[in-house]
């Protein structure tokens, strides 16, 4: 069983989502059958075992546990994580982070946070783990214009935040994959680029974090069509992988077994098509010699 202690509010809801879930499909109930039992809404069940909520009444885990039967353990151990969701909060949503990150971006953080590994493909920009806090800065000015620059440094300081996953015990586990192009192209000048490609073999240098380029010698891959990441969760909680994408207008979670494998199968393909760790770190020295 999982140590709720150390757990993120986050993980408990995924994990207290999926054992919802499981426990309604062993029962042979439907979501329709349930939620007429209770009076619920159809969403609100969905929601539940999805973990989309930010806090989870106990008295409805309770309510759901007396009808799937559950027994006092896993009644006990399922009150735990909804009371985790209610008292505790996760670093972004202090006063001071809220307000700039919207619903999408929001469960992204609470799910990298609590990841044991990521799976990372850039097809067009550095990852954000990776990123300097002048590259940041640069690319929000253009992807938010119409931002002060007060606004602007709150993000740079969120997103260099977000980077102390690679340094907490134990670190998350990440590999990463970036198209070539991302190493010749100018986001903020050439001083920008070199201390951003500095600061890629500062952090390739660790044990846990893996980076390789594809190059453009590769020709035609599967990934062509955009940046995704894999997400996975500690093995103490019986989670199954999720891919997140994000793009200028929607973020998406796909939680469906099949569409993750798919991109299970493209992040492979790119590191079959990839040079190893250390002749990628070749092609990013290059790269940074042209800037």
């Amino acid at each position: 069983m999982a140590d709720t202690q150390a757990a993120t509010p986050t993980l408990c809801r995924l994990q207290l989502g999926s054992e919802l879930r499981q426990m309604r499909l062993r029962k042979g109930l439907t979501s329709t059958q349930v939620v007429k039992k209770l009076l619920w809404s159809p969403s609100k069940l969905t929601r539940l075992e999805t973990g989309e909520n930010a806090t989870v009444e106990p008295a409805d885990v309770m309510a759901l546990c007396q009808i799937y039967r559950a027994d006092e353990e896993t009644c006990e151990l399922l009150k735990g994580y909804a009371a985790v969701t209610k008292t505790r909060r996760d670093w972004w949503q202090s006063p001071e982070y809220r307000p700039l990150i919207g619903p999408g971006p929001k469960a992204f953080l609470g799910l990298e946070s609590s990841a044991s590994a990521l799976h990372t493909y850039g097809s067009e920009y550095v990852p954000g783990l990776l990123q300097t806090a002048d590259y940041i800065r640069v690319l929000h000015q253009h992807a938010r214009g119409h931002c002060s620059d007060e606004h602007i440094e709150r993000i740079v300081e969120l997103r260099l935040r977000r980077q102390e996953v690679l340094l907490r015990d134990p670190p998350l586990r990440y590999s990463v994959v970036i198209n070539e192009a991302v190493l010749l192209r100018q986001v903020g000048g050439p001083s920008v680029m070199r201390a951003q490609l500095a600061q890629i073999m500062e952090a390739a240098s660790a044990p846990h974090v893996n980076v390789q380029v594809v190059p453009f010698k590769a020709g035609v891959y599967r990934a062509m069509n955009g940046s995704f990441t894999i997400l996975r969760f500690p093995d103490s909680f019986a989670l199954r992988p999720i891919t997140y994408l994000e793009h200028l207008a929607d973020h998406w979670v796909l939680r469906r077994e099949a569409d993750v494998e798919l991109y299970d199968e493209a992040f492979n393909e790119l590191r079959a098509l990839s040079p190893g760790p250390q002749e990628s770190l070749s092609l990013i020295k290059k790269a940074l010699e042209e800037h």
